[in-house]
């Protein structure tokens, strides 16, 4: 992977909402699915577009 796609990840990664980060341990099948996709989303916008949702962008 090139640095500026690490970098946009772990950009994306670092913003994860709170409600996110728990859903992913959770047991609950449905929650941790609706947060897998959330993160799928938030990671593919950001790749698409180039960016992580900064502020500017």
């Amino acid at each position: 992977m090139d640095e500026n796609i690490t970098a946009i990840i772990l950009r994306v990664i670092e913003r994860a909402p709170q409600w996110l980060r728990h859903d992913l341990e959770a047991k609950d099948i449905s929650a941790r699915r609706r947060a897998e996709e959330t993160l799928a989303a938030m990671l593919t916008d950001a790749l698409v577009n180039g960016t992580a949702g900064e502020a500017g962008d």
